[in-house]
């Protein structure tokens, strides 16, 4: 079993990767663009669902950070849909993608800096392991879209969330999305 630090770190070391492969390439911009779209949103509703409801229950100050890093993701959600309705190669989908990868940095930082110390201290590993899998379930079923609109608190993801994913697993299938 992976903990959840570990399966939180190969996801930002993945993204980071994607964002270098984003801003060196323009031929291979739509299918990157869309797998950092899928990867993200999967991986965010995961942590809106399991990791922050941990933090804001367990650490000192847990509320503050948590708030913090949820308006982070709520802005790179709405970078995202933005970004996935961008034209590949245009100035509107470069700019966007330099946009998200400023908010990214920024936010994994913040969550391997100043908020994974904090949890790691106060989790058994036992804890971090069974975050580790229910993390690694919410991002089998999580949505692959961005949906600025849904709240970002766990019950709404658990609930329409997981509608938004089915939904979009359906128009994925239907359109042979993320086959690339």
């Amino acid at each position: 079993m992976t903990d959840v630090f570990d399966i939180l770190s190969q996801d930002h070391r993945a993204v980071e990767v994607l964002l270098r492969e984003l801003a060196t390439t323009s031929a291979d911009a739509g299918p990157l663009g869309e797998k950092l779209v899928m990867e993200e949103s999967r991986h965010e509703a995961a942590e809106e669902q399991h990791f922050w409801p941990t933090v804001r229950e367990r650490v000192p100050d847990g509320d503050r950070l948590a708030d913090r890093a949820l308006s982070q993701e709520d802005e790179g959600k709405a970078v995202l849909d933005d970004l996935r309705k961008a034209e590949p190669g245009s100035n509107e989908f470069t700019q966007l993608v330099s946009k998200f990868t400023q908010a990214g940095r920024a936010h994994i930082a913040f969550e391997e800096n100043e908020v994974w110390p904090s949890l790691r201290s106060v989790l058994t590993s036992e804890e971090r392991q069974e975050l580790g899998q229910k993390i690694e379930r919410a991002k089998e079923a999580g949505p692959t879209r961005p949906h600025p609109n849904t709240p970002s608190s766990s019950g709404a993801q658990k609930t329409a969330g997981a509608a938004a994913a089915v939904a979009d697993k359906a128009m994925d299938k239907l359109t042979g999305r993320g086959k690339k």
